[in-house]
């Protein structure tokens, strides 16, 4: 193990030392602050109960359907207007009006379009990854060296699939693919504000247990929360090392 590892270790060590010190101090009443010693406890009865796994595979399944969405549209439209400079102008002052808006301000369109449904908070999680992803391919597309466009032209190259292929994906896969994992981080921090008006998820139990003081329980969905995306952030870490084996 390397020191920076021991150093990490010895960090989140101390952090849950003094939090534990802190909780049982009295300063804190105990229902605002649980010490961490009591969250283990909390969730083991939670997944003794099947709550856990209910919450969570319910979380999956909108955030998944958000993920693909907003990806995919992201991607694909960001490198469209990067690709065409009419359409880069045509949809320029659309994009400075939406982008501002905030994926919480959706809410109310989401439930008048979908109802109090898990379509709603796929919807939600969609809007903000998929201007993350549309910025990064934008920019991606368009920091490509032109000079290398012409050349696969001269070679013979001469339609978009082809330059597409051969030039300007391989260039822009770095940006894309860091827009992408960029994207799983953002659809986690918006999993429980998609939540928040009811449908069955983390963000509803968390709701839930804080309406009761519950603080253990919230503490359990939070350390859930960020299990789930150091898992996907590693699991799309081993697929972006694959795909751009090709970089010195």
């Amino acid at each position: 193990m390397s020191s920076r590892r021991l150093l990490s270790a010895a960090g989140l060590a101390a952090f849950i030392g003094i939090w534990e010190a802190v909780a049982r101090s009295g300063l804190v009443p105990v229902a605002l602050l649980p010490p961490p010693s009591a969250i283990p406890a909390r969730f083991v009865s939670e997944i003794s109960l099947g709550i856990w796994q209910t919450m969570v595979l319910a979380s999956l399944g909108h955030y998944l359907v958000g993920l693909l969405i907003g990806s995919l549209l992201g991607v694909v439209v960001g490198g469209a207007v990067a690709l065409f400079p009419r359409v880069d102008a045509a949809q320029a002052w659309v994009a400075r009006l939406l982008r501002p808006i905030p994926p919480l301000a959706w809410i109310p369109f989401a439930i008048i379009w979908f109802g109090i449904s898990e379509t709603a908070a796929a919807f939600i999680i969609a809007i903000g990854i998929f201007w993350i992803n549309y910025f990064t391919a934008y920019a991606a597309v368009g920091a490509v060296d032109k000079d290398l466009i012409e050349l696969a032209r001269a070679f013979g190259h001469r339609s978009l699939k082809a330059r597409l292929q051969k030039v300007i994906m391989p260039a822009a896969a770095p940006g894309i693919l860091s827009g992408l994992r960029a994207g799983i981080g953002q659809g986690w921090m918006t999993v429980v504000a998609a939540e928040l008006f009811g449908i069955t998820g983390i963000g509803q139990r968390m709701m839930e247990a804080a309406g009761l003081l519950a603080t253990p329980v919230v503490i359990v969905y939070m350390a859930t929360i960020a299990v789930l995306y150091g898992i996907s952030d590693t699991l799309f870490l081993m697929v972006q090392t694959r795909i751009l084996r090709w970089q010195p």
